[in-house]
């Protein structure tokens, strides 16, 4: 029997690689027919799993992290019919059967059947129906026919697989506050963030048509790579208001789109510098966006935050001007990423050259022995994406 490895969060601060069991094609203590087992090509370290890291959610201690996974299938279920032994694939991070009412019309972030608490399931995650993370060597992936997106060449995959393997997750989600916010030919949009969701995002825009794609954030190392590759940048430590800036880009101090790569980790800047504010970016987004604007927001907001310093916070209530967004008749489009709704014709995007997604969230591979330090790199708020690659296939 092959060993398996894993990162797994062990308390806040702390992730250690560790031994953990093989995968199985099974569900508790039946077998999963149509579910398959993948080695490991990529698995990245998103800004989700440092909520979870810094002790910000109720995940326990033992979770084995990692949603974004693209690897080659070794074994197959006896229901799995399109999917072969040999295939190079990406995993949405969504787990979604496929069969229930809200993937029947595309909403495969919250299906029904994958996590018995609440709608929608992930690979580790908390509260996201218990599924094993792929920041490992082997992973078992079910409802495989329905969830896995099969590359079509596998030679020209491994030659841009960093760029594919930011489908499983963040370059969907970018895509999606883009697509959200209203992004189209000719919009100004404002980007709250510089992390790699808010890169990817940038990317996405530009990928839109977007005319001005302007983000804000309080890292110059990030602003520094946004403006690399296309974007205006506003730094939110010089003191001038964010409207001033964006006017002194635009002419006018508002945008026609906003989207919020922040979340409820949020900090508030000039006289609130280093002070906790979750909701400060929401009220921002109201605050700038034109009336009648949408505003996407697949920043993370959680129903329970016990690193909160506010209790209301703490249950995930947060203070903002709701009636400002009311007054000017703002679209509001939150919740996790329905990446089978984009990653496809992403996929497409990657190889056909249109977007250069890895060089746009700086990424870099690091072995799975090095995810650790990863994990605090990233946390520092270094400007990269670190790709985990746990057999040392990338590159070769």
């Amino acid at each position: 029997m092959c060993k398996n490895h894993g990162i797994a969060y062990k308390g806040t601060g702390e992730v250690e690689l560790t031994e953990i069991d093989y995968p199985k094609l099974a569900l508790g203590d039946r077998k999963c027919e149509h579910g398959v087992i993948l080695k490991i090509v990529a698995s990245n370290i998103c800004g989700s799993d440092q909520h979870m890291v810094r002790g910000r959610t109720t995940a326990e201690k033992g979770l084995v992290l990692g949603h974004e996974i693209t690897g080659e299938v070794i074994e197959c279920g006896r229901d799995v019919e399109f999917i072969k032994n040999g295939d190079l694939v990406s995993v949405p991070f969504n787990v979604a059967c496929g069969r229930c009412v809200n993937c029947k019309k595309g909403l495969t972030n919250i299906c029904l059947n994958v996590n018995g608490d609440r709608p929608g399931g992930a690979y580790g995650y908390v509260d996201m129906g218990g599924w094993i993370g792929g920041q490992a060597e082997y992973v078992m992936i079910p409802y495989a026919d329905f969830n896995l997106l099969k590359f079509p060449d596998k030679d020209q995959a491994m030659e841009k697989i960093l760029d594919l393997t930011m489908l499983t997750d963040i370059f969907p989600t970018g895509f999606h506050g883009a697509v959200m916010a209203g992004v189209s030919a000719g919009s100004v949009v404002y980007i709250a963030g510089a992390g790699p969701v808010g890169l990817a995002c940038a990317a996405s825009c530009q990928l839109l048509g977007a005319a001005v794609v302007i983000v804000g954030d309080m890292n110059k190392a990030r602003l520094s790579h946004a403006k690399s590759f296309g974007c205006e940048t506003i730094d939110l430590t010089n003191g001038i208001p964010v409207e001033e800036q964006i006017a002194m880009i635009v002419g006018i101090p508002e945008v026609d789109c906003f989207v919020d790569c922040v979340g409820f980790e949020a900090n508030g800047h000039g006289e609130n510098a280093g002070k906790e504010m979750p909701a400060i970016v929401l009220n921002q987004a109201m605050a700038i966006t034109k009336a009648g604007g949408s505003i996407g927001i697949p920043g993370l907001y959680v129903t329970e935050d016990p690193g909160a310093k506010e209790e209301a916070a703490k249950q995930g209530s947060l203070k903002i001007r709701f009636g400002l967004g009311w007054a000017k008749s703002h679209s509001f489009h939150t919740g996790q990423t329905p990446t089978m709704k984009y990653n496809r014709q992403l996929m497409n995007a990657i190889l056909h050259d249109k977007v250069d997604i890895a060089k746009a969230v700086n990424a870099e591979v690091i072995s799975l022995q090095d995810a650790p330090r990863g994990y605090a790199e990233f946390d520092t708020g270094v400007a990269k994406k670190f790709v985990i690659d746990p057999h040392g296939m990338i590159g070769k």
